[in-house]
């Protein structure tokens, strides 16, 4: 029995004549071309498996820590070693692998930092930028948070810090439902400089649940200030300012309560000074000094 072998031959293209001054291409056969792609995409993914072996020692590499943390901004309630001691410990990992966003958080919660903005600064240093809290007032949230430490910022937001911090700086209170802080603050700067023109200030101002406004003064007196939008409250305010002086000069005695939720007048009550009935026949009540 024997064997006989075929040679196919494959049909040759007619090579095209070369142009002068121009090389002539040949084609590669198709295995050839799979051969080659496949190795070049074998060389490829080899290359990506070593660059992402080589960051990811480099991540966890300790030749590249951060040596030194700079801390600029201007600091009133916090010192350097505080924040660092506070801060410092929450960062982790290297120069290229600490994350950002968590230093920031980790410099934001320390008490009375604002805000933090955390950077890299070539080879091995982070700089942070802190903005600290203003405390413009203490706040007085939902009955459950009164004893917590709770004050507000110049920007109307509500904070978490010791409130002995600021027991020499006489912050006024302001006790409303959450998320009013910053509107409280708006009402208590525009009506605090009308009552200090008969030197009063607010010790403490009051939003109720249903929109009402009141003032509780450092004379100890208590001022309704109604509803209604802001412009009117201080409207309201400044029309009593300037005509309380008149009342209160006649009986030569300090407020004790006001009551301004009258649409043309406001209703009085002075300490020492009571109302008595009319007499019969009479049409107006006896004012009478209880001293």
């Amino acid at each position: 029995m024997s064997t006989s072998t075929t040679t196919l031959s494959l049909p040759q293209r007619r090579a095209r004549p070369a142009r002068p001054g121009r090389a002539a291409r040949v084609e590669l056969p198709l295995d050839v071309r799979l051969m080659n792609g496949v190795a070049t995409a074998v060389f490829a993914l080899a290359g990506a498996g070593v660059l992402a072996a080589g960051v990811a020692w480099l991540m966890r590499s300790p030749v590249f820590p951060i040596r030194s943390i700079q801390l600029d901004g201007d600091l009133a309630r916090n010192s350097v070693p505080t924040i660092r001691a506070n801060a410092a410990p929450r960062l982790a990992g290297n120069f290229f692998s600490v994350d950002l966003q968590d230093g920031r958080a980790a410099f934001e919660s320390v008490p009375w930092v604002r805000r933090a903005v955390v950077r890299r600064i070539w080879p091995d240093r982070l700089t942070v930028q802190l903005e600290e809290h203003r405390a413009a007032a203490l706040w007085e949230g939902a009955e459950a948070d009164r004893n917590a430490d709770r004050l507000v910022n110049v920007q109307g937001e509500v904070f978490e810090a010791n409130v002995g911090d600021v027991e020499d700086e006489r912050l006024p209170s302001l006790a409303g439902p959450e998320g009013s802080a910053a509107r409280m603050l708006s009402l208590y700067q525009r009506v605090q400089p009308a009552f200090a023109r008969l030197e009063l200030n607010v010790e403490r101002l009051h939003l109720s649940g249903r929109g009402s406004w009141r003032a509780e003064l450092d004379s100890g007196a208590t001022v309704e200030l109604g509803r209604g939008s802001e412009d009117e409250i201080v409207a309201r305010t400044e029309r009593f300012v300037r005509t309380l002086t008149q009342v209160t000069a006649r009986w030569q005695q300090p407020l004790e309560y006001a009551d301004l939720r009258h649409a043309e007048a406001y209703a009085v009550r002075l300490r020492g000074v009571s109302t008595t009935p009319p007499p019969a026949g009479g049409t107006a009540p006896r004012v009478a000094k209880t001293n």
